[in-house]
């Protein structure tokens, strides 16, 4: 398959931009007061620090790709980012080694199934699986450079802050209690040390993607986080520019594939953009050229993902003007073309 690269021309970006400023926050006001009496779903179980929170909390953020910041509700309510961390450290992995050496390193392929799952891992060529899922995800953080553990948990702490545009502070409590109830992770980091997929020690890569994934943040910082990707890698708020246009398509490429897990299909079906969910309640949406949309409620579905947040997003990406799959006809029947 050829990249990139070997077609040698510059590629064409998303164009347009999002409805004015007002309609934009009514229409997020609109979503949080449409969506807010759903009490579908139930509070993560993983983590016992988790399934304390509280389930009625519910946010809404915007960040433009021309730098304006809307909300709605609890959009400033901290809560552990989990697996939307993963997009971020899979940008790291990128800009250390590119997106091709990446793609080798990680895969980049659906699996069809749960985001803990080892026989994902298994039936992978090398244990090769995506980085939106954990085992990826371990294997991502795992092949980042830097040093010793602390050397490369400082690297991924400042690139965190860069892209939320401000400094995140792990969550103790729930770091503490997902570190003791990780065995999973821990298998799957195992197996896929066995598989010859790192040579990182597995119990400093379970830490170090256990720590990001504890990171406490707010729906306004994952839209931040979100904008980064939208805007070619260049901060929208800061101006910093924190990765590059080729790894921002190589993380929307595979959240648009794997971000919501197994049910990634419907969710592409539904909202037609790249996503990422967690299971602390949070996903983030990216629409590229436009900028993100961020949602914040712990209770889940089945698969992992928030319930109102994906009733949330599937509508303000139809309101909003985010989808990239709706198109309107340039001329109709009988009128010609050009």
């Amino acid at each position: 398959m050829g990249t990139a690269e070997e077609v040698g021309s510059a590629p064409f970006v998303s164009t347009g931009s999002l409805p004015d400023p007002e309609r934009v926050q009514h229409l997020l006001h609109d979503a949080h007061g449409r969506y807010l009496p759903d009490t579908g779903g139930t509070v993560s179980q993983v983590y016992p620090a988790l399934a304390a929170v509280d389930p009625a909390l519910f946010g809404l953020a915007v960040v433009s790709s021309a730098g304006r910041v809307y909300s709605a509700g609890d959009a400033l309510t901290p809560f552990a980012i989990m697996s939307v961390v993963k997009p971020f450290t899979f940008a790291m992995l990128c800009e250390d080694v590119g997106v091709a050496q990446a793609r080798r390193l990680v895969g980049v392929n659906a699996t069809g199934l749960p985001f803990n799952s080892l026989a994902a891992v298994e039936r992978a060529g090398g244990g090769r699986t995506n980085p939106m899922v954990n085992a990826g995800a371990i294997a991502t953080v795992a092949a980042l450079s830097g040093g010793p553990v602390e050397q490369r948990w400082t690297r991924i702490e400042q690139a965190m802050a860069r892209f939320a545009g401000r400094t995140l502070t792990v969550d103790s409590e729930i770091y503490a209690s997902a570190s003791a109830t990780s065995q999973r992770n821990r298998a799957l980091a195992q197996l896929l040390s066995s598989l010859g997929s790192f040579s990182t020690d597995p119990a400093e890569a379970v830490d170090l993607y256990t720590r990001a994934c504890c990171l406490s943040v707010t729906a306004q910082d994952l839209a931040a986080m979100g904008a980064v990707l939208a805007d070619g890698g260049v901060h929208p708020l800061t101006r910093e520019r924190v990765v590059g246009v080729e790894s921002c398509r190589a993380v929307l490429a595979v959240m648009t594939t794997s971000g919501l897990y197994e049910t990634s299909g419907d969710w592409l079906y539904e909202i037609g953009l790249p996503g990422k969910s967690g299971i602390g309640g949070g996903i983030v949406t990216v629409s590229p050229g436009k900028g993100a949309l961020a949602t914040y409620s712990p209770p889940l579905d089945d698969a992992g993902n928030s319930v109102r947040g994906q009733r949330a997003s599937a509508h303000l990406s139809r309101s909003l003007g985010l989808d990239l799959f709706i198109s309107a006809p340039m001329n109709e029947p009988g009128q010609g073309s050009s």
